[in-house]
């Protein structure tokens, strides 16, 4: 976000109307980092190439799910292995184009056009804006060969990227902080991705396994059923990782993110199965889901009961407007935000810090979201 240049002929305007775009569309950030490059002038591979034969080292801090180095933030010194073909491909997959639903700007589309009419090849492109630079930012680009030391009988690049941190550093503290408190810790991996509500029930499900376990075991040894396989002993933590999506629908108005969705989804699942001695947290790293002051949301199942009987003890300022949906038309309209922070005077929900959502701040990394599930 704070290493952007358009290229020719792209503006500001026309990358955050793009940004935008891409956001709603519910693609996820492997996909939207392919059309990136295409847009911006410092991006796939094309930084290390302008700084040749500059030596260039980048350190990466990972927010992509497996750590792909040519998709974290563009790839700005990694060769870029996709082209102007790949971009147009997720374009139409995700209703981009001219007559979509998410369609990109006008100067962006047109970019595509040409780019089909010069039929893909990067080295064919009009010097004025389809120029790729792969030219310039692919691997036959000198800033990235290898170069001979024989001071040291070994090969070297120019360029050098090196991974600093992940996702999977911040899950394994997780887990190991969870043991510290007393838990045992199910690590899922770091590889969760898919539409938030849906992985929500993933994430309820397991809580009801773990809740039966309750019942049928004591001191671990089968009370009720000797074909009963425990998912881990009591209390547990399980933790993992990933980044979630949200596909918003045409004009939507609601505010959130993935985590506060995925969040109030999991409450109106707990709540439903009954669920009183579960919690989940979900929250980004980098302190902020969506376009909110949260970094997303941690529930219980009576989390949605106790917002809902807040609300019936005549509060003040009353209750009102979009503050007083119910939790199943905040999950519909995709405002999760509005229904956890309480009504348009900022009232909380849930009692002022006692609230749902998580307000770290801004915590200078990012290295996608982390889910924790705690089941006594």
């Amino acid at each position: 976000a704070l290493f952007c240049h358009p290229r020719p002929p792209l503006t500001l305007d026309d990358l955050a109307a793009s940004n935008a775009a891409l956001l709603s569309s519910g693609m996820d950030i492997r996909g939207m980092n392919v059309i990136r490059k295409r847009l911006e002038s410092g991006k796939g591979g094309r930084l290390a190439a302008r700084a040749y034969p500059a030596t260039v080292v980048g350190l990466v801090l990972s927010d992509i799910v497996g750590d792909p180095l040519d998709l974290i933030a563009s790839g700005p010194t990694v060769p870029d292995p996709s082209g102007w073909d790949d971009a147009a491909r997720l374009a139409e997959e995700y209703n981009l184009g001219r007559g979509g639903k998410y369609r990109l700007p006008d100067a962006v589309l047109d970019l595509f056009d040409e780019a089909a009419l010069a039929g893909g090849s990067t080295d064919e492109r009009s010097e004025r804006s389809l120029r790729d630079e792969s030219t310039t930012g692919d691997e036959t680009h000198p800033a990235f060969a290898s170069l001979r030391r024989p001071e040291r009988d070994s090969d070297t690049r120019l360029t050098e990227t090196v991974l600093v941190g992940n996702n999977a550093l911040a899950v394994e503290a997780a887990a190991v902080r969870s043991r510290e408190l007393g838990y045992h810790p199910v690590v899922l991996g770091t590889t969760v991705e898919g539409e938030a509500r849906h992985v929500a029930g993933v994430y309820t499900s397991i809580a009801e396994r773990l809740a039966e376990q309750r019942e049928l075991y004591t001191d671990n040894e089968v009370v009720k059923s000797s074909s009963f396989f425990p998912l881990s002993s009591l209390p547990a933590a399980v933790v993992a990782g990933g980044e979630t999506t949200v596909t918003l629908p045409s004009g939507c108005s609601g505010k959130g993110g993935r985590n506060q969705e995925l969040a109030l989804a999991a409450a109106l699942r707990m709540r439903d199965a009954g669920l009183r001695d579960a919690v989940l947290a979900s929250v980004g790293t980098d302190g902020t889901d969506g376009p909110t002051d949260a970094a997303g949301a941690v529930v219980d199942g009576g989390t949605i009961d106790r917002i809902e009987e807040r609300r019936g003890e005549g509060t003040s300022p009353p209750w009102k407007g979009k503050g007083s949906m119910t939790a199943e038309e905040a999950l519909r309209e995709h405002d999760a935000y509005t229904y956890f922070d309480g009504d348009d005077d900022g009232t909380s929900n849930s009692g002022g810090t006692e609230g749902p959502l998580v307000k770290t701040g801004p915590t200078g990394t990012n290295v996608a979201d982390v889910c924790i599930l705690l089941v006594r």
